[in-house]
């Protein structure tokens, strides 16, 4: 039996909360990296008595298309998974379920699901430090409640129909200490920057921050005026700390 890690994590939040979880089943997880667009996912091998965790961060209560699109090309084989959708603390929404949709359609059997909160992406006075040790004691407690766990899950919280998706609303931009290093065109999970002039086309740009996390000179930003319009957006759903839950 392997365990297997199949994650999209662009700013690292996603990662670190199913890390946490998947630790407790062993330290040599197989990963696979959703967010690499160079790699065909339809020649990943599952075996059906892997132990499989699947994690994608929640972008305005869905889960990001371009990791349910590269998920899907990954045949199940009947394996057991474990759904880990990861949020910065305002709502996920519709994202479980989505999920649960797009494992099934490929072969996976899904015998739980973990909602878990870590800093805003773009916001990120909002969850600061999360997870934090607290979280990390309760992500181990859930992992071994999911372990050895062979019945599929209870229903899951979230509407089908899904959600209308919105876009991606804040694209980032070069700013004047760029370097053009062009790391952040190499990154990006969707290939929406240019090599050249390093700016994001914002029809392809899915708004998932990687780049400005990964910039060496911190040469990358939003527009400062729609960060704080969306800070204020979402001040009251965030205003209150929320906690991880399980669903098995």
């Amino acid at each position: 039996m392997n365990i297997l890690e199949i994650l999209f994590s662009p700013t690292g939040g996603t990662a670190k909360a199913a890390r946490l979880i998947a630790s407790q089943w062993g330290e040599s997880a197989v990963k696979i990296d959703l967010s690499d667009p160079k790699t065909d996912f339809s020649k990943c091998v599952i075996h059906k008595e892997d132990q499989v965790l699947i994690a994608m961060p929640s972008f305005g209560g869905r889960a990001p298309a371009v990791a349910i699109e590269r998920l899907k090309q990954i045949a199940g084989n009947g394996a057991k998974c474990t759904l880990v959708c990861v949020y910065g603390n305002r709502a996920y929404e519709d994202t479980l379920v989505e999920m649960e949709d797009a494992a099934q359609s490929c072969g996976f059997r899904v015998i739980a699901a973990v909602a878990a909160v870590a800093e805003h992406s773009i916001l990120p006075q909002y969850a600061t430090g999360r997870p934090d040790q607290a979280d990390a004691l309760q992500l181990a407690n859930f992992a071994a409640k999911i372990a050895g766990k062979e019945s599929e899950v209870a229903a899951l919280p979230g509407n089908r129909p899904y959600k209308k998706s919105g876009g991606a609303g804040l694209v980032p931009k070069p700013t004047k200490d760029c370097v053009k290093c062009g790391l952040c065109a190499k990154k990006c999970p969707v290939q929406a920057i240019d090599p050249v002039s390093f700016v994001a086309n914002p029809k392809l740009c899915i708004g998932c921050m990687r780049c400005v996390k990964q910039c060496p000179k911190d040469a990358r930003t939003v527009n400062g005026l729609l960060v704080s319009i969306a800070g204020i957006a979402i001040k009251k759903a965030c205003s209150v700390k929320k906690e991880n839950e399980l669903y098995l």
